[in-house]
């Protein structure tokens, strides 16, 4: 089991960056692929970006590459998602999500393949 704690929201202008971070429990995090998930009032959740174990393989969802960077620290237990550039359009609560294992660029964006998920952690971008 893992347990997984975001931190690093707020309110930022567009245009603006905020770093978040996951926390995870445990001794296996290397173990895990890693996701950060989105999910804005009224819509569906949705991924952002994904990591494999050992961090070699990153995904990004359409709408991030360039502005947004996944990354991961092992010795730490934790995940990182850089955000740059932040249009109101990012506005969500933003979730951390591990699964144990590989996953594939098909099925890092699918949120069933997780079976961890932090509590969120809230992103406001004013214009």
């Amino acid at each position: 089991q893992v347990q997984l704690v975001e931190s690093g929201g707020g309110l930022v202008q567009a245009g603006g960056s905020l770093r978040l971070s996951c926390a995870a429990s445990g001794r296996t995090f290397s173990s895990y692929a890693m996701g950060w998930f989105r999910q804005a009032p009224g819509k569906e959740r949705e991924v952002v970006a994904a990591i494999s174990m050992a961090g070699g393989n990153t995904y990004y969802t359409d709408s991030v590459k360039g502005r947004f960077t996944i990354s991961r620290d092992n010795a730490k237990n934790t995940v990182y998602l850089q955000m740059n550039s932040l249009e109101p359009e990012d506005t969500a609560v933003y979730y951390c999500a591990a699964v144990r294992g590989y996953v594939t660029s098909y099925t890092a964006s699918d949120a069933r393949t997780y079976n961890h998920w932090g509590q969120g952690t809230q992103v406001t971008v004013s214009s």
